[in-house]
């Protein structure tokens, strides 16, 4: 390891620290996908062929906005735009963290 440029050593443990981080974002995004099924949103959204296409369709919804105001909408949509639809629904932290990464993920 002495003859090792540092910068080859700092690449090298970038890559394991991203690899550890797209892994843990990868487990996020399932989670946002199971918690957008088990709170119903696919009734009025449409993900891909999946749920009902009373709302807006979702499935490419990342290429436009990012996690953190996918979050923010979430949490209170009427805040973000007045004259929405949508209801404020009774989402956790958690279910709101992991359906905007699984949103923000479908580009």
């Amino acid at each position: 390891m002495r003859n090792v440029p540092v910068a080859v050593i700092a690449v090298v443990l970038g890559g394991v620290v991203f690899a550890s981080a797209s892994a843990q974002n990868s487990a996020l995004i399932d989670e946002g996908q199971r918690a957008f099924m088990k709170q119903g949103c696919y009734g009025c959204h449409t993900v891909g062929k999946v749920g009902t296409p009373i709302g807006p369709d979702l499935s490419h919804v990342g290429a436009k906005y990012r996690a953190e105001y996918l979050a923010r909408w979430l949490r209170d949509p009427s805040y973000l735009r007045p004259s929405t639809h949508m209801p404020t629904l009774e989402l956790t932290d958690d279910d709101i963290r992991s359906i905007a990464a699984f949103l923000a993920s479908r580009e």
